[in-house]
């Protein structure tokens, strides 16, 4: 490659951030939905399509010993029923693990049950009444063993790692002697329950095959992992699979990886060769597809005199299922937020009978900060001191844990706008010492927000026009968080184009790798491939246009060339510019292509801790007679890079904050400690935030330019939310009773009758 093109490249590649990036543009699916034109996986039907329903098990522990198959066969519209007996063969066993992102499925492999709601049966019919009522006719019958059930029902061990692939302890300086020479400790367990997606959209998916190759509409998060995951189970090229996933109707996490039933669908389509629709019912998402586990957090830390910490020690314990391995890293939270001489963190587990805990929206950060949260809360009491100046007090010049500087970190200006903007300077010190208008307790608390800025791989394939329009694919994955919008509009940018000039296409496999739409890391990974095919394009028609004498751009390799509106303008002298169209047009081509690659640099990240961060101001009114709390307004400010569509992201943070509401307040997946069986396996009785539950809502995002974690800036907002809302919501029922609950959801009985006494 010649110095010139070089120079091309490099300047192509800081061309690009033009009027799309940054515009709070409308969401361009919004039509689609509100018109109900948007397709979902659940809303095809293709010719001679079936209906399955799944079979589950009532048991969380044993095996099956009967299915009465002959009486689901003979009731009318049934066409079969899929048991182990009949079962179409897979290449792999669904058992196996090959790498991190792999977890083991239940796919009928054999009569054991090992959680409640496992699948043990599919029927197949005409119609989806007829597949109910034959699954309800199997009436299987167990050998039944005892479950195993919560935190203390079976010996605990340290898992081999937390998360994916962290250390399950860590540790910098002495904690004990931290503890030891301290002025005030806390030491405090917090405990937290299971909770459950509960996406709008349940799991589901159609499947035809046609020979060996296959056709899929299906939720997905991460389309090019569920195309290779089925690929192994059935022996079948990745090339053979194409699956649709325009739209998904939420995910939170659940979708990222496939899931059983979802391959129970295609197993069935493969059994009766013919198309097959398979939709979970709520209940049956209480098992198979994830959850978040519980927790049992215990704290202890130390201050000196002055209110500065002396040592953190966060340990965790948590469940896994009896058969897979996914631990909530949940102490890993206080690794990053708070400057202590002295951090531990640790892990422990026990297996239970349930389903594999998986990744659920901010894993390990969003439990884990709401009893760090809570602790450093009670520590600023115990110092008697505001809470926001004892977190100024131990703010954290560095990552704690790891000694990094930051990539960037404009936190101190969330505490400051964020407190100006709530009014934070007027709350009383004293719990108990701010009432309403009526007469109700008010309590006014806090929280800080963190979450990494994370990138996986992605690509990305940008294509310039004759007609001077734009093509940019990737597939790309929208859950309901706008990157059908934003990532068009990096797209727009890459290509010097106005947005109406380009096509963005998505959400089906066969478009280049988008990576995964989790960790907050979406619209910097795919967005990243976006960029760079965008760069590498233009540099191509830079390259065409500065070598050719005709062109007024000849010569301009070394300035370089600015692309804008659908043209090359020379950096040096912009009088003279050239269309996409009339350089193709002279060369003779009808379109040019390049592709791109998005991955986070392993460099940077060995220099830098990459983090977002946030403050959130809670306001909280209790009823003393009743116990009853409202949330009555939220205030959040937040820095996370470089803003792309600042109508989606306040939409992002509105949802995590909602959901540390939900968090605090509402949550909690009941077990029945004798059956091992899910009590409130329906949206009426697992209790999540509606309308007359969310309060005013406030969102400032904070300018924040970070060099270092990819040459957008951009780092991420799906998560952070949650991390901060949750402890502030905490915090102000504290102050507003003087009553510090450190089991959650926070019940009206933790609080009426310390009150009313």
């Amino acid at each position: 490659m010649t110095p010139e093109i070089i120079s091309l490249t490099q300047a192509a590649a800081h061309v690009r951030h033009g009027s799309n990036i940054g515009q709070p543009l409308t969401r361009r699916d919004g039509v689609l939905k509100v018109k109900g034109e948007a397709r979902y996986a659940a809303d095809n039907h293709p010719p001679g399509m079936l209906h399955a329903v799944l079979a589950v098990s009532s048991i969380a522990r044993g095996r099956v010993t009967f299915l009465d198959v002959q009486a689901a066969k003979s009731h009318p519209g049934v066409v079969e029923v899929m048991t182990p007996a009949n079962r179409p063969p897979l290449a792999e066993d669904p058992d196996a693990k090959t790498n991190p992102f792999m977890f083991r499925l239940d796919l009928l492999q054999s009569d054991e049950v090992r959680y409640a709601n496992q699948s043990i049966a599919v029927v197949i019919a005409e119609t989806l009444e007829a597949a109910t009522e034959g699954a309800a006719l199997l009436s299987p019958r167990y050998e039944v063993l005892p479950a195993r059930v919560g935190l203390d029902s079976s010996e605990s061990f340290v898992p081999p790692a937390v998360g994916v692939g962290n250390p399950a302890e860590l540790r910098r300086g002495d904690v004990e002697a931290g503890l030891a020479t301290a002025s005030k400790r806390i030491d405090a367990t917090y405990e937290t329950p299971a909770q459950y997606h509960n996406a709008m959209e349940p799991h589901a998916i159609v499947a035809a095959w046609d020979g060996d190759t296959l056709s899929i509409d299906t939720p997905s998060q991460g389309l090019a992992m569920a195309q290779a995951r089925i690929a192994g189970l059935f022996g079948i090229p990745p090339g053979n699979i194409h699956i649709r996933s325009p739209f998904l109707g939420g995910g939170f996490g659940s979708k990222g990886l496939i899931s059983g039933p979802q391959v129970l669908g295609v197993l069935a389509a493969r059994l009766v060769g013919r198309p097959i629709k398979l939709v979970l019912r709520r209940e049956h998402m209480y098992g198979p597809v994830g959850h978040r586990a519980p927790t049992r957090q215990t704290m202890r830390i130390g201050a000196d005199g002055d209110g500065v910490l002396t040592a953190i020690e966060h340990h965790a314990k948590t469940v896994t299922s009896t058969f897979d391995n996914f631990f909530e890293p949940a102490a890993d939270a206080s690794h990053t937020l708070y400057a202590s001489p002295a951090i531990a963190t640790s892990h422990e587990a026990v297996r239970i009978d349930t389903g594999t805990p998986l990744f659920m929206r901010a894993p390990g950060e969003a439990t884990g900060s709401i009893a760090l949260e809570s602790a450093i809360d009670e520590m600023a009491s115990a110092c008697g001191m505001d809470p926001l100046a004892f977190r100024l007090k131990n703010y954290a010049e560095v990552e704690p844990i790891s000694g990094k500087p930051f990539s960037s970190k404009a936190l101190r200006d969330c505490y400051a706008r964020g407190a100006e903007r709530f009014g934070w300077s007027r709350r009383a010190l004293a719990p108990r010492g701010m009432r309403d208008e009526a007469g109700f307790p008010v309590g006014w608390g806090m929280g800080t927000a963190t979450f990494p800025a994370m990138m996986f791989q992605a690509e990305a394939r940008a294509v310039v026009r004759r007609d001077g329009s734009g093509l940019m694919e990737t597939g790309a994955h929208d859950m309901g968080q706008g990157a059908w919008t934003a990532l068009a509009q990096i797209a727009a940018d890459g290509l010097g184009l106005d947005l109406e000039q380009m096509e963005f296409r998505s959400g089906t496999s066969d478009l280049p790798d988008a990576g995964i739409a989790g960790g907050s890391s979406h619209t910097a990974t795919a967005g990243m491939a976006i960029h760079n095919a965008g760069a590498a394009v233009i540099a191509k028609l830079a390259d065409l246009a500065t070598t050719d004498e005709r062109s007024p751009l000849f010569g301009a390799g070394n300035a370089g060339v600015v692309a804008r509106g659908g043209r090359l303008f020379r950096r040096d002298d912009e009088t003279r510019s050239e269309s996409y169209a009339d350089i193709l047009g002279r060369a003779g081509l009808a379109e040019i292509e390049a592709r791109g690659n998005g991955a986070a640099d392993p460099a940077a990240q060995s220099i830098y801790a990459m983090h977002a961060h946030g403050a959130v101001f809670a306001e909280v009114k209790v009823d003393p007679d009743l116990g009853q709390i409202r949330v009555t307004r939220l205030v959040g400010a937040f820095a996370a890079g470089r803003v792309i569509n600042p109508l989606l992201v306040r939409s992002q943070l509105f949802g995590g904050m909602i959901w540390g509401v939900s968090f605090a307040l509402h949550e909690q997946a009941v077990m029945d400690r004798r059956s091992g069986r899910m009590l409130n396996a329906d949206l009426a009785e697992y209790h999540v935030p509606v309308n007359a539950d969310v309060p005013s809502l406030d969102v400032l995002t904070i300018d924040e330019h970070d060099p270092h974690v990819n040459a957008l800036g951009i780092k991420g907002v799906g998560e952070i939310g949650v991390t901060g809302s949750a402890g502030a919501v905490a915090n102000a029922v504290w102050h507003a009773t003087g009553i510090r609950v450190r089991r959650f959801p926070i019940r009206i009985d933790d609080l009426v009758a310390p009150l009313s006494g």
